[in-house]
């Protein structure tokens, strides 16, 4: 049964005008949908952050219900896919960018990227992953359909301690291969190798300005952009894979064709929020199976509730988060 009204953290305008907070709303408040579900847990992203304090160009209507993924139980459905009860969950599709996303304690949400939730994940372990694991899976799917193998030698994760980053140094090292950790949080050396990571690097480990290094890396995901992606790709061996799929530091990429030419080093984006169905199915299959996380008890740092986003948000694009945050709605 839905209430008549229920809560949600709802961001309204944009630039000088942005405000965001709780509000009390109603289920047609909510962007069109066949599928309605009672919202479990949702998770903070650095998207997320970037919308509800305004400081970044993430909302392209408004006003819009944050939070770019939910997990839940079906409450209503249109679609016969579903049935009341289900336990599902959706990531990127849209939400929190162009219709309501999952900081609401029910959710309106379109069929076709409602994902059954698989076996092996309940609907608390598929938020502590959320889009930030997705993220990492996304990355290492593209690498490996890619030719990507543990012989190219160790993969390299920038921005390590980070929701991506962390989730990614455990599903690579799942997965079978070597994982470098790239972080300027030393004192986090400790927490990364509890997660799988051979070892920990400074960032002075990808300083370089030149446009080809000894082959130290077999490839990489970089969660920072800039100089430091440009480095990786200057020292990731022949044919190894370089996923990129954030920009912490810098959108620009100070490089040359030299890693490409020379090497045949591989570019691969990863654009977690239009990813298409059957592959959306195929990675969350294999993060509830052969990739599952193993140390979602020490990544999930943090659990708070609606009323804590704002203090969330903040602490996060001041650099201070660690693993991952959940939302318990």
């Amino acid at each position: 049964m839905i209430p008549s009204t229920f809560r949600a953290f709802r961001v309204h305008g944009g630039d000088e005008s942005h405000r965001s907070g709780l509000e009390q709303v109603a289920i047609d408040d909510l962007s069109p949908g066949e599928v309605v579900i009672r919202s479990a847990y949702s998770s903070v992203n650095y998207k997320d952050a970037l919308a509800g304090t305004g400081r970044g160009r993430i909302l392209r209507r408004f006003p819009l219900v944050g939070g770019i993924d939910v997990a839940g139980y079906v409450v209503q459905s249109r679609d016969p896919r579903y049935r009341e009860g289900d336990a599902v969950l959706v990531t990127g599709s849209g939400l929190s960018e162009t219709r309501d996303g999952g900081y609401s304690e029910f959710a309106r949400l379109e069929a076709d990227w409602v994902i059954p939730l698989p076996a092996g994940l309940d609907v608390r372990e598929a938020m502590v992953i959320g889009t930030a694991g997705f993220t990492a899976a996304l990355a290492l799917y593209r690498m490996l359909e890619n030719g990507q193998s543990p012989a190219h030698g160790p993969l390299a994760v920038t921005g390590a301690t980070g929701g991506v980053g962390s989730l990614a140094v455990d599903i690579f090292t799942r997965a079978g291969f070597e994982v470098h950790a790239i972080s300027g949080k030393a004192a986090q050396a400790a927490y990364l190798r509890s997660l799988g990571a051979v070892d920990v690097l400074g960032r002075d480990a990808l300083a370089t300005t030149r446009p080809l290094e000894s082959a130290r890396f077999g490839g990489g995901l970089d969660n920072v952009g800039g100089a430091m992606l440009a480095s990786l790709l200057a020292q990731t061996a022949p044919y190894g894979n370089v996923a990129s799929a954030g920009l912490a530091a810098s959108p620009e990429l100070p490089t040359t064709v030299m890693p490409f030419i020379i090497r045949g080093v591989s570019l691969l984006g990863v654009a977690t929020a239009g990813t298409a169905r059957a592959i959306r199915e195929r990675v969350w299959a294999h993060l509830a199976t052969d990739w599952k996380p193993a140390h979602l008890d020490r990544i999930l740092t943090r659990e708070v509730t609606l009323d804590d986003l704002p203090t969330v948000f903040d602490g996060m694009l001041a650099g201070g988060s660690l693993g991952r945050a959940l939302v318990r709605l």
